[in-house]
């Protein structure tokens, strides 16, 4: 196995258009009781399964490896074996991870530091291993496309369920191995909201994220995608062959907070109507299970709710620590939808674009309850200032984690998984675009138009 392409445009335009336009991977976990979401991704050779965490706040994907280990925690799986395939220090996806003033220790490889939110961290260096992927249906690929591929260092294995046509339909059999660069973590310290965990699979905006390296191979569009599911699980996608544009709701993404997946500020309203908080900066963050606004934004939210539930045979229930604000009804809730008869509004964010109209990400009642294990109705939403969001130069929250030479100032609110559940949630990073519309989450997708509600 070679390493990775370097080829021309036109062959990298040529792999795109003619081999799978998608990857795709099945999510499991949840918002609550779990608090996360992974994936199941093979790599090295022979393969070796590993859970990664999804994390669309930063780039950089790593494991826990012996190399060896000097502080590991928990973990699913025995811990990845390092390849000698090191990244060298001046090379182009190492420099995207420091500062331009940075100097190397070690020209030879790459050191990189990563922090959580939560006191967490990460240390290690940049190795190249093989990763296995799958792509989806749809996927045309002609013998001596595969033999060349394989030429490249990159190998396409079909299972071609065509009729003896030159180039056969694939649906979710085609088989890709290719070679890119992740973090080897050796040294890690668990936050407060530890749990066992292999790595973080990185799907941010910058040339270190795993789909960006993809797009440079020539292999997918830039495009990251992904569909959680209220019952639990979904699935998550790389490139833009699962999804219909026109079905779709878009807004720009900032050119202000060009790190982050952020469509800018926003203003927040409650039952169709304005509330007046209006600047409010979004970032869509999918390592974060639940959503942040800044205290301003959090007390009006809390008061409209309280003024509606007033006269309902609804009571605080301070005693549920599950999260900051529930209620108790006159018997135990089994579900979202039990306490809908209560909840009634829909909270919105509307974005200003360049025209006049402006685009909402609504959040019906089940994109901010949850029911907690007691059979109380609790606020998805939470203060972020009271968390040390507000005032400092960080991103932060239950799982975000953020590269440690980067500073961003006043992020006021973060839509995250909780408001993410049963609709497709698309970042194109080549149009520039984020995107979303309601779906059915529970099922892989087979076809563009399978999975729209």
């Amino acid at each position: 196995m070679m390493s990775a392409y370097n080829g021309s445009s036109s062959s990298s335009s040529m792999m795109m258009n003619r081999v799978g336009s998608s990857i795709l991977f099945p999510i499991h976990g949840n918002v609550y009781p779990t608090g996360y979401y992974n994936v199941t991704i093979n790599i090295g050779h022979p393969p070796k399964p590993y859970f990664l965490d999804l994390d669309t706040g930063s780039d950089l994907t790593w494991l826990q490896c012996n190399a060896p280990c000097v502080h590991c925690i928990e973990a699913p799986h025995p811990l990845y074996q390092p390849s000698n395939d090191l990244v060298a220090c001046r090379h182009p996806l190492c420099a995207a991870l420091h500062p331009p003033d940075y100097k190397c220790e070690s020209p030879d490889q790459c050191d990189y530091e990563v922090e959580y939110a939560d006191g967490g961290s990460s240390l290690g260096v940049l190795v190249r291993d093989v990763f296995s992927l799958n792509y989806t249906n749809g996927v045309r690929l002609s013998p001596r496309l595969a033999l060349g591929l394989s030429s490249i260092g990159i190998d396409i294995i079909a299972n071609a369920g065509g009729r003896g046509s030159e180039y056969a339909e694939v649906c979710l059999s085609s088989y890709l191995r290719v070679r890119m660069s992740y973090g080897c973590g050796y040294d890690q310290i668990p936050g407060t909201s530890y749990h066992p965990l292999d790595g973080i699979l990185g799907l941010g905006r910058g040339k270190s994220s795993i789909v960006s390296q993809l797009q440079s191979q020539g292999l997918v569009r830039n495009v990251v995608g992904h569909c959680l599911s209220g019952r639990g699980g979904g699935f998550l996608f790389f490139g833009d062959g699962l999804y219909d544009s026109s079905h779709v709701t878009w807004t720009s993404m900032s050119q202000e907070f060009t790190k982050y997946y952020s469509p800018g500020s926003a203003e927040l309203h409650f039952g169709g109507k304005a509330t007046g908080i209006k600047n409010l900066i979004v970032i869509f963050d999918s390592g974060s299970s639940y959503t942040y606004l800044n205290s301003q934004a959090y007390q009006a939210l809390t008061l409209l709710l309280k003024k509606e539930l007033s006269g309902r045979s609804l009571k605080e229930a301070p005693e549920d620590q599950t999260l900051p604000l529930c209620w108790k009804g006159r018997k135990p809730f089994r579900s979202v939808h039990d306490a809908k008869k209560y909840f009634k509004t829909s909270l919105a964010l509307a974005f200003a674009n360049s025209g006049r109209r402006k685009t909402q990400f609504e959040l019906h009642p089940e994109a901010y309850l949850i029911i907690s294990n007691k059979g109380n109705v609790c606020l998805g939403i939470l203060n972020g200032t009271q968390v040390g969001l507000q005032n400092l130069n960080v991103i932060g929250g239950k799982d975000l984690m953020f590269q440690f030479t980067v500073l961003v100032e006043s992020i006021n609110r973060r839509v995250c998984d909780i408001s993410m559940q049963d609709r497709m949630v698309v970042y194109d990073n080549e149009k520039q675009v984020i995107g979303w519309s309601p779906a059915n989450c529970d099922h892989l997708p087979r076809f563009k138009s399978a999975y729209y509600m």
